[in-house]
This record gives structure tokens, sequence and C-alpha cells, in this order.
């Protein structure tokens, strides 16, 4: 981790406009509140340069303010703050996942629509789609409900455009890859550890799984890329990467449906199966996330976990 700057800073107490302009300038840069009017960012070349944009406006304002780069050493963690982070992100992507739910559930099936209706439905996905990118833009820890609102506003996309011929029969189930190498993005979380669980017990026994940043990647040859944009197996529609590689793969054993249906709402958070079990295992996936840094050693806890739930269900299929 390469540090963090604090932008520590005092408002005056009139205008009160001005302290919700400054806030508001606050927001749109990604900075994250770790105690009255100390707002942190990571220490970046941009970050530096918005920081100094406000620090100046504060000035200007009458107010004061100081800039610092900093370590954290005692109390806050790195993990914590990266973590408040991510769940600042994930606020807004639970904002705009709720719009676009809200736009889907109005539209009728693919090319049943008006030429005006396709118009108006156009506007109301760019200004998702305009949101979306600006979120991005500052989503500096990739939080976990990125990938669940781009499925959402693919499928929207989707529905404003015909459909496809009907091809003459249902596509025959893909082939399980051996020996690959996987790849999916650093700080995984209920998705991402589920599905290379999968993948390693279920679809690839020798597979290779890699971590990496997804804004520095390039694919290489014979990688595959899982829970990642444009990846080959990633959310599509309103399903989870999980449960679209259980389909991919007519992974049929009965047991897993009910670990689905729990990734599921652990990760869109759109409460669609409701299982009782769901709070429990996403505490777990949490402290899990919190207690260790490194992707593999998460896989490795997660795995153990996915291991005995999946036990548990085969075992409880068997006595009911």
């Amino acid at each position: 981790m390469a540090g963090w700057l604090l932008l520590i800073h005092q408002i005056p107490p009139k205008p009160n406009y001005f302290r919700v302009k400054i806030w508001r300038r606050l927001q749109r840069v990604g900075a994250v509140g770790i105690k009255n009017s100390v707002y942190a960012l990571p220490a970046t070349e941009q970050a530096r340069e918005d920081f100094n944009w406000i620090l100046r406006e504060v000035v200007e304002g009458g107010g004061d303010a100081s800039l610092v780069e900093a370590r954290l050493v005692e109390g806050l963690s790195d993990e914590q703050l990266q973590e408040a982070f991510r769940s600042a992100r994930d606020i807004d992507y639970q904002e705009i996942a709720n719009q676009a739910r809200e736009l889907a559930r109005g539209l009728p099936r693919k090319g049943e629509m008006s030429g005006e209706r396709r118009v108006e439905v156009e506007a109301q996905l760019a200004r998702l789609r305009k949101r979306m990118a600006e979120v991005a833009a500052v989503d500096f820890f990739q939080a976990r409900g990125r990938m669940g609102v781009e499925a959402l506003l693919a499928e929207v996309a989707e529905k404003l455009v015909l459909p496809p011929p009907k091809a003459g029969k249902a596509p025959a189930p893909e082939e399980k890859p051996r020996g690959r190498t996987w790849v999916t993005r650093t700080g995984i979380h209920v998705d991402r550890m589920a599905s290379a669980w999968l993948i390693r017990r279920f679809v690839d026994p020798e597979a290779t799984v890699r971590f990496v940043d997804a804004r520095e990647y390039r694919q290489q040859p014979g990688e595959l890329r899982f829970d990642m944009f444009d990846g080959e197996y990633t959310h599509e529609g309103e399903l989870c990467t999980f449960e679209v590689m259980l389909a991919r793969f007519e992974i049929t054993d009965a047991a897993l449906r009910p670990i689905a249906e729990i990734v599921h709402d652990i990760d869109l958070k759109d409460e669609k199966h409701g299982r009782q079990e769901t709070a429990g295992i996403e505490a777990i996936i949490n402290g899990i996330a919190m207690a260790h840094r490194e992707d593999e050693a998460r896989l490795t806890r997660a795995s153990a976990l996915f291991d005995d739930l999946y036990e548990y269900f085969k075992r409880k299929r068997r006595s009911d």
C-alpha cells in the first residue's frame, strides 16, 4: 500500500450552502471520512490534485485546510480503510442497481416497445451508465457491487435490441477445461470465492487460479477470466458468476443449488431467494475478507467453508 492522503479542514459555520458544497466535492472525488472534517484518498497524483483543488476552495471560502500524506500505524488499518471505500461505493452501486431494476421491471420483452418508449428508455439507460462511470472512476478498491450493476445495465440494454433468430436446437453444454489458468480480480469476495471453489472442485481440478488488478491486467493466451468485465464466465442478466458456470457446464448436483442461491443473494443483494442460512454465511465471508488480505489465503478459508456447506446440503437432502 503506497499510503494515504488526508485532507484536514475546518469550514466556517456560515453560509450553510458552503459546507454542503465542499461535502459534495469530496463525494465526487470518492473521498471517505475517517473522522470529523478528516477525509482520505489513496496517495496518487490524481488524488493529490483533487484534494488540492478542494483545499484551495475551502481556504478561499474563509476556512482552513491542510493536506497530509500518511501511513496508518495504530488503530485504523489499511484493510479497514479500504473496506470503508468499498462500502461507500457499494452504497452508490446499490442506488444505481435499484434504479436499473425499476427500469427493467417496466420493460416488455425484447423488441416489443414503441419508438417513443425506446427513446425514453435509452435516455434513462444513458443517465444510469453515466452515473455508473462516475462511481467506477472513484472505485479505488473494486467494490463488490460493481459487477451486479454492470449485469443489470446490460440486461436493460439487451431488451432494447431485436431478438436474434431462434436457433434450431439448444447449444450443447460446454466441455470442461483441464489444467487451465483461471483469472479473476483481486480482493475476492463471495462470488469469486465460490466460483474459484467450483472451478477447482467440479470444473477443472488441475486449475491454476490467478488474482490480478483488473485495471492493469492484459489477457494472456489460454487464460480464462471469471467474474471480470468481458470475462468468459461472468454475470449474465441477474445471474451471478457462480450460477452462470453451473448453467454453462450443466452441473446439476442438487447440493449446489442452495449454495448458488446463497451466493446470489449475498453478491447481488436482491434477496431473491431469502434462504435462512444467507445472513450467517455472509457474516463468515465478510470475516474471511477482513481477516485475510492475501487472496490465496481468502480462497483457502472460503474453500473449506464451501466444502462443509456442500457436505451439509448433500446430507440434508438425503435425510429429507
